[in-house]
């Protein structure tokens, strides 16, 4: 094995730069895994428009990327639940385990030491030929899972508990509406359908609703022409939505969802980034007795999103979801594709070799 790697590094508002780097050394209860594929989130295109904080370039350059999945080729002395070969993703929120926050059992991103893989400079992403990361924030994959497939885990981990989580149920019996056919957004609208809700989709651009139509929504409605309350009530007897996911991060829909969400519904917010101050009715929680939940990560995600994501494959083309690949050299172009061509695709893909 070489002792160098290719890395993409985000240095600023659009200047992705490719960088011979070395590999990391791992030893103690780290490992070093042979990335396979990343995924390109929506919040790495919006770090590279320069549209979001989450990304910390203004310290330093960092190499983007944390929807991934590899093969395990080297680890420290005290590793114990893996070995060489073993087909793994990786959490992206990094708990410290000794603060308050993290003894308090509270959410990881809670900790008040937090790590964000692929968002920060000491803790870099998968955009990479190799990446290394403790024992304890990696998941084995089953071996008939690809890693295509591996690398769609963690944002079919947000999506999985915007319709699960919380103690959430849903089954045939429920009308879900989701804001936003960007690749969370169509996520949740396929575990509703998977869980047999009526799925109803949200969206201004007609490819993506397009997109939203190809994966199982029932019904879709133009939020630039048509009045959203009105459509919804239409479409569910008059009751409203008994659950409504965000997942656009547009400011109007957080407004939207308490129109559309019926008394006693649930409404789940995951589109929106730090930062971000938007009014609401506030009022409204209280006269249709909401329950209003936020996306917070937690340990038990990523293998209940496994087991669900394999149990679920007879029912669920992952295929269709990845619509474009890229090699890593591509990287420009893959980007270039996700800023200038919004609508025309799903979920972009690197395929690291």
């Amino acid at each position: 094995m070489s002792s160098t790697q290719r890395a993409a590094y985000l240095a600023g508002p659009h200047n992705l730069q490719l960088k011979e780097v070395e590999i990391p050394r791992v030893s103690g209860e780290s490992v070093l895994v042979k990335l396979k594929a990343t995924g390109i989130c929506g919040s790495d295109i919006e770090c590279y428009l320069g549209h979001s904080k989450e990304g910390r370039y203004d310290i330093a350059p960092y190499v983007p990327g944390h929807e991934w999945a590899g093969e395990v080729v080297d680890m420290g002395e005290d590793v114990l639940s893996l070995k060489r070969g073993d087909k793994v993703t990786g959490e992206c929120i990094l708990p410290c385990g000794k603060c308050y926050s993290c003894k308090s059992g509270l959410p990881p991103s809670a900790c008040e030491n937090m790590g964000k893989v692929g968002f920060m400079p000491n803790n870099p992403g998968g955009m990479e030929q190799y990446l290394a990361l403790e024992e304890r924030f990696l998941h084995k994959l089953p071996e008939e899972m690809t890693y295509e497939e591996g690398a769609l885990v963690e944002p079919f981990s947000v999506s999985y508990f915007a319709i699960w989580g919380e103690g959430g149920y849903v089954d045939a019996s429920d009308d879900v509406v989701i804001f936003g056919a960007g690749p969370i957004g169509l996520l949740a609208l396929v575990v509703a359908k998977t869980a047999g809700a009526k799925g109803i989709v949200v969206e201004p651009i007609q490819s993506k609703r397009e997109w939203a139509k190809k994966l199982g929504a029932d019904e879709v409605i133009d939020s630039k022409t048509a009045n959203i309350k009105e459509s919804v009530f239409d479409l569910t007897s008059g009751r409203g939505s008994t659950l409504v996911v965000e997942a656009s991060g547009n400011d109007e829909a957080i407004a939207q969802c308490f129109d559309v969400v019926a008394g006693s519904g649930r409404i789940r917010l995951i589109g929106h980034s730090v930062g971000r101050k938007v009014p609401v009715e506030i009022g409204l929680t209280n006269w249709k007795g909401l329950f209003i939940h936020g996306q917070a990560g937690a340990p038990w995600f990523f293998p209940r999103t496994i087991k669900f994501m394999q149990r679920a494959k007879q029912r669920i083309d992952y295929s269709r979801i990845i619509t474009h690949r890229f090699n890593l050299d591509d990287i420009q172009k893959a980007f270039d594709l996700a800023t200038r061509h919004k609508g025309q695709f799903v979920k972009i893909m690197l395929i690291i070799d």
